[in-house]
């Protein structure tokens, strides 16, 4: 039995999806959704619906019984007043239902950085979850993904109103870049397969090595007209947040997250394409998936 969390986000739907193509999964599925009525209709006939949240530990008990393998996702809470107490909650729940049921492997989206990154808001909570369900003896597998090219579609309306969109990161940086589709699909692989035991990281870095900048030409090129990136300090971007609603410690979380990018560059050219995990170029996301997101 498999259990998959965050079924309708960008990366749980898409493995869902594919779980659910793949043969010998019927009967085999579960997933976890607060709102079960964003599930397409085909999930919710086909995959067993467990309503809440994974980080109540009833709800993940309940659909955890008798399952031996979780894909683990901790969703953005941008209204909480602690990064590290949100990441310990859903962690503190998955390794209560490991420590007491069936379940042997766990596949997780964590992050680039680990050894690198320091007081790097998010991306150090997310390795501090990694590190605690390794602990627990579980077979354990956690996706570590650079910079998510989806993170543009936030800016699809400026990016098609005013020809901008907005980095942290400065012009002349090297950004990796990872689909999610990319990250999807290696997940489902591991999740089918029975064979692999210990724990470690499966890296899940595109093919590019574009600055910022160059960034903006591929998909100036794709758009067929200028599109410029516009460099953002940290606390400006903490401003914006706070207020679009992002609560103080989410924001400088993320502030603390894009410094600790910007001076420890373990996103940049030090983080080796893996094109066994993550085979889409920026181009190809650029025309599949943005022009979509941009186009009236």
């Amino acid at each position: 039995m498999i259990v998959v969390t965050t079924p309708t986000g960008q990366i749980g739907g898409q493995l869902l999806d594919r779980l659910l193509d793949a043969p010998d999964t019927a009967g085999r599925l579960r997933v976890i959704a607060r709102d079960p009525a964003r599930l397409s209709r085909r999930a919710r006939e086909e995959a067993e619906v467990f309503q809440g949240s994974h980080a109540d530990p009833r709800v993940l008990a309940a659909a955890c019984a008798d399952a031996d393998r979780v894909f683990w996702l901790v969703p953005p809470a941008p209204g909480t007043d602690s990064v590290e107490g949100h990441f310990g909650a859903f962690t503190d729940a998955l390794c209560e239902v490991i420590g007491a049921g069936s379940v042997r492997r766990v596949v997780a989206v964590s992050t680039l950085g680990r050894g690198v990154a320091k007081n790097a808001g998010q991306i150090s909570a997310s390795l501090a979850m990694d590190d605690r369900i390794s602990a627990t003896g579980v077979h354990y597998r956690a996706l570590c993904p650079p910079f998510l090219m989806e993170n543009l579609l936030g800016q699809a309306g400026a990016i098609r109103d005013r020809g901008e969109f907005r980095l942290t990161m400065t012009g002349d940086r090297v950004v990796r870049t990872c689909a999610t589709r990319d990250i999807a699909a290696t997940a489902a692989r591991l999740l089918l397969d029975d064979s692999w035991t210990g724990q470690g990281d499966v890296p899940t870095v595109g093919p590019d090595a574009l600055t910022t900048e160059g960034m903006a030409e591929v998909i100036s090129e794709v758009l067929g007209r200028t599109v410029r990136v516009r460099w953002t300090s940290p606390e400006d971007y903490a401003t914006a947040l706070r207020a679009h609603g992002a609560s103080k410690a989410w924001a400088e979380g993320l502030a603390d997250m894009t410094r600790a990018l910007e001076e420890q560059d373990f996103y940049g050219p030090a983080a080796h394409p893996t094109p066994t995990t993550a085979p889409t170029d920026f181009h190809t996301w650029c025309e599949e998936v943005l022009r979509r997101a941009v186009t009236p």
